[in-house]
């Protein structure tokens, strides 16, 4: 189990280990750590899928490190555990395309060549320099003006440098989420959270994305009240000022907003994340899809997290009930949970993506991404629940970002 101390991997820099068998990945891994915490063998294909590892690597600060299995495995099962590591590709923020044998083949090309292809910054880390024959390749990725590092997981040579250049990577590439509450949220400000406590609410403690908006209010030099719903009104009279912006669950996002004066600021922890995580204005266009709706229609609720559902479920039971009910019409639901994402979209009609507290923004953009392509319209759980509550307006004011944009 996670403590509530460590970063979530939603908040974490994702850089993917990439390669053919036996090139080192792993040493470099532990390297790159410390210690060892990835096997490491000398038989081929040791590492057979994607392992990921939460570290705090400085001065990087908190990152996943993914070991990809070896992508010249031309076995039945080896095509597998490729299509594996390319869908480590589309989520990561930086690879490191390790060579231990002093050659460049296809598959680097391969892997260079998506990397590009995504936008994806990347570094050749030259592996094994302790044995002089391994240098040749040098040139080689000169010519091509692949950034590299020539390192030694032997004996620790040109760690601390790759270190350093994965950070400048990382800058230049302004992998940088934006900040949670940039814009809406300044210090001194008091942020009222209304958190219901319900059935699905979890026994003692917070759902991940209320604790990660407390500690950035917190970091905000802002301060924090949090409620019930229930007694939002009991507890706001006893404040000497109204308070300087609402954030609630979406599901009482109705409640609220017939509690709460017009002049109080008014948003939702879904909306707040789809910001952070995506685009904000694509997900609020993609809302008035719902209108166009069809007895028939295939919408698709994509949860990025896997949970146990419950019998009023966010996602299975209560957008679903609610769509139904706003438009009127008979539509089919699907539901997809944790990182993979349908690759073949032409059959949805909408998509209603979670706030995806779990993945990083660049899994999150890879998501809109795919749906843009497919020509799907994609919105968010928070925002469809609000537009369909007829307050979308309002919930989205906060945002300086949209003054210009038509929101409904």
């Amino acid at each position: 189990m996670s403590s509530l101390n460590e970063t979530s991997k939603g908040m974490r820099t994702v850089i993917a280990v990439l390669g053919r068998r036996n090139a080192g990945k792993s040493s470099l891994i532990n390297a790159l750590v410390g210690y060892d915490l990835a096997i490491v063998s000398d038989v081929p294909g040791t590492t057979t899928d994607p392992v990921e590892k939460a570290v705090e690597l400085n001065p990087l600060g908190p990152c996943l490190l993914i070991d990809t299995a070896g992508i010249d495995d031309d076995s039945e099962l080896g095509a597998m555990r490729v299509q594996k590591t390319n869908q480590v590709l589309e989520n990561a923020d930086i690879g490191l395309l390790v060579i231990g044998d002093g050659k460049i083949t296809d598959y680097e090309e391969y892997l260079a060549a998506a990397l590009t292809a995504q936008k994806k910054p990347f570094i050749v880390v030259i592996n094994k320099i302790d044995l002089e024959r391994y240098r040749g390749v040098e040139q080689t990725v000169q010519d091509k003006g692949w950034p590299y590092i020539l390192v030694s997981t032997e004996d620790g040579r040109g760690i601390a440098a790759l270190k350093d250049l994965i950070r400048n990577q990382k800058d230049a590439g302004r992998l940088e989420d934006p900040g949670l509450l940039d814009g809406i949220v300044k210090p001194g400000d008091m942020v009222v959270l209304v958190v219901p406590i319900d059935s699905g609410a979890p026994k003692g403690r917070l759902i991940l994305p209320q604790v990660q908006t407390l500690r950035n209010i917190l970091d905000c030099r802002a301060s924090a009240l949090v409620v019930t719903e229930k007694d939002l009104a009991r507890q706001m009279y006893k404040l000497s000022s109204p308070p300087d912006l609402v954030i609630t669950d979406s599901q009482a996002v109705l409640e609220v907003y017939r509690q709460l004066p017009d002049h109080i600021p008014l948003t939702t922890f879904s909306i707040i994340f789809s910001r952070y995580k995506g685009d904000l204005a694509s997900l609020v266009a993609g809302a008035r899809a719902i209108d166009t709706l069809d007895n028939g229609d295939v919408v698709l609720i994509a949860e990025a997290c896997t949970h146990h559902p419950f019998h009023e479920d966010i996602g299975r039971v209560k957008i679903p009930r609610w769509m139904r009910q706003f438009t009127g019409k008979d539509i089919d639901f699907q539901v997809t949970a944790g990182p993979a994402f349908p690759k073949d979209l032409k059959d949805y009609k909408l998509i209603v993506q979670c706030g995806g507290c779990t993945i990083t923004r660049r899994s999150y953009l890879n998501r809109m991404e795919q749906a843009e392509q497919a020509g799907v319209p994609i919105t968010n759980y928070g925002i469809a629940i609000s537009y369909m509550r007829g307050v979308l307006d309002r919930t989205l004011a906060p945002f300086p970002e949209l003054r210009h944009v038509t929101v409904v």
